[in-house]
């Protein structure tokens, strides 16, 4: 099994930065792709980034452009560096990762999410 614990949430103002860490924990082993997703109140849970093991990201159209998403060489840390943040951009947001042996981002694993809040 594996849990994902994100940190790095907060109250921020608009055209401000934060960056977001989520990290591995248990059969780390088995984690391969990793991604982060945001919840805004009212609305469906929305993919923001995706990295693969060998570093290849995706953005949404949003946020390209402002939030860059890594993983370290161990690659079970995934960070979310996000800036130009928009109030907009005020959500929940979730770490995720998919297991080496089940399909290529169908997420297996989510983490319990942190709050991100941009004030206009």
């Amino acid at each position: 099994q594996v849990q994902l614990v994100e940190s790095g949430g907060g109250l921020v103002q608009a055209g401000g930065s934060l960056r977001l860490t989520c990290v591995a924990s248990g059969s780390r082993s088995s984690v391969s792709n990793m991604a982060w997703y945001r919840q805004a109140p009212g609305k469906k849970r929305e993919l923001v980034a995706a990295i693969t093991t060998l570093g290849s990201a995706n953005y949404a159209d949003s946020v390209k452009g402002r939030f860059t998403i890594s993983r370290d060489n161990a690659k079970t840390t995934v960070h979310l560096q996000m800036s130009a943040l928009k109030p907009e951009d005020t959500g929940v947001y979730y770490c995720a990762a998919d297991s080496l042996v089940g399909r290529p981002f169908e997420w297996d694993y989510w983490g319990q999410g942190t709050q991100v809040t941009v004030s206009s």
